[in-house]
């Protein structure tokens, strides 16, 4: 009801605002359960956030089964809008990392005021803390 779409909303609008900059697709590849733990928890946590600040950006997840003997890493592809693309290995990594790595990349300006701000302040960049 109300209460769930309440919680919901503040989730979405939760600082920092991911707003990327000169980005025109993400790209992500992971297993779809029993590895790629990081990857998965970003894709459920996080990506709704960036997709929220970022409603007309391009965004593909491909989730894959994966078995333990394949050894293939999660990623994502960051695609910028003259074709360049940068990717970033999201293998073995916390989902706060992976989040501070493509807003490094992609956050502009507002990114950095951030990140400065909080420098200052004595707080934690992504204030959720590792997950």
């Amino acid at each position: 009801g109300i209460h769930k779409l309440t919680k919901l909303l503040a989730h979405l609008n939760t600082s920092p605002k991911l707003s990327l900059t000169g980005v025109k697709r993400l790209r992500l590849s992971l297993a779809s359960q029993n590895d790629h733990f990081g990857a998965r928890h970003f894709v459920k946590e996080d990506l709704p956030r960036i997709r929220w600040a970022n409603p007309t950006l391009d965004i593909e997840v491909r989730r894959e089964i994966k078995t333990p003997q394949e050894q293939w890493k999660a990623q994502m592809e960051v695609e910028l809008p003259n074709g360049t693309v940068q990717r970033i290995d999201m293998q073995d990594k916390w989902s706060t990392t992976i989040l501070k790595e493509l807003m490094d990349l992609a956050g502009g300006d507002p990114w950095k005021r951030h990140v400065q701000e909080c420098q200052k302040a004595g707080t934690p960049v992504i204030p959720t803390g590792e997950k």
